[in-house]
């Protein structure tokens, strides 16, 4: 199913028939909507501001933590960091098997095995590879962010970048953070130095899989990449 709630456009898969999680995320990206009123610096930044010491909105919090971690502005974390409050929602309503998607940025909890499309157009590799997500008891974030495809500002050279970590926060913070360091007189160089930097990360993610041009690279440990049949974004 789709969810869509002002800029948030959510696809859905859950083991769950009465979940009202349309109303949840209204509620949230009130709060953040809000927030965002009272502090435009919260909206512009490009780079980390420091978590204010007073209470804020989870969405809020969540999203300033992930900004200070992945060295980007609070904005860089609204996609990946509603689907992991989405995720958390329907887990708590008894959930084992919830696929969220928002622009790219998944949250996942899967009591079977599931393939994650890898969505980079590439010239190589096509769409044509997938992640195999063995089953699992906890949620997971696969966060893909893209100097070609999307809406999202990057200012590297990525077909993509994909970052895997326990929160989809975290993980869409990383992506817009390694994805910019996509930069080099030439492919090769290009994923050399975004692999170089997502090192520097490598305590809040378990894996990323960074591809541009002609070459790939990976960092840390990723899931078992398949061959699948060719896929088109807007048709899953």
């Amino acid at each position: 199913m789709e969810i869509n709630v002002g800029e948030t456009h959510i696809r859905l898969k859950t083991d769950l028939k009465n979940h009202n999680l349309e109303d949840y995320i209204y509620h949230i990206r009130a709060d953040l909507k809000s927030y965002i009123s009272s502090d435009s610096d919260f909206l512009l930044s490009m780079e980390p501001l420091g978590m204010p010491e007073r209470d804020l909105p989870l969405i809020v919090e969540t999203m300033y933590y992930s900004s200070d971690i992945s060295d980007v502005g609070p904005m860089a974390c609204v996609a990946g960091t509603i689907s992991q409050m989405s995720l958390d929602y329907l887990i708590e309503y008894g959930s084992k098997n919830s696929i969220v998607e928002n622009g790219g940025d998944i949250a996942v909890i899967n009591s079977r095995k599931v393939l994650c499309g890898i969505y980079s157009n590439n010239e190589t590799l096509k769409n044509n590879i997938a992640f195999e997500i063995k089953k699992r008891k906890s949620p997971l974030g696969i966060c893909t962010s893209s100097g070609k495809i999307g809406h999202s500002i990057s200012f590297g050279d990525a077909d993509s970048v994909t970052v895997i970590s326990p929160s989809p926060s975290i993980a869409d913070g990383l992506a817009t953070r390694i994805a910019n360091e996509v930069k080099g007189k030439d492919s090769e160089s290009r994923v050399t130095r975004a692999a170089e930097c997502a090192e520097n990360y490598r305590e809040f993610f378990s894996g990323a899989l960074i591809i541009s041009g002609g070459n790939v690279a990976s960092v840390g440990k990723l899931p078992r990449i398949v061959e699948t049949s060719k896929f088109e974004v807007n048709k899953i």
